[in-house]
């Protein structure tokens, strides 16, 4: 991992506050969803991007029943 040097501190609700600067470099925007992963003690941001459930694919993506499908996987299923 890559440190940035930024330091900030949690306040009394949880939240941190990513500087504009790190979000203008991963393209974050308001609203956007990030996911939050655990790997060992250290806690990772990603920017979501639903990906389809069968291959991961996160081009062409709908949701099908509340599951995210690609349009390839979708013409595949169609053939049963």
């Amino acid at each position: 991992m890559k440190s940035t040097g930024i330091v900030r501190k949690v306040d009394e609700l949880g939240r941190i506050v990513l500087p504009i600067e790190l979000r203008r470099n991963l393209d974050i925007a308001e609203k956007d969803s990030l996911e939050i992963y655990m790997d060992g003690t250290s806690i990772i941001l990603r920017k979501y991007e639903p990906s389809c459930v069968f291959c991961a694919d996160a081009k062409n993506v709908v949701n099908y029943k509340g599951k995210n499908v690609c349009a390839n996987c979708l013409k595949e299923l169609k053939k049963f």
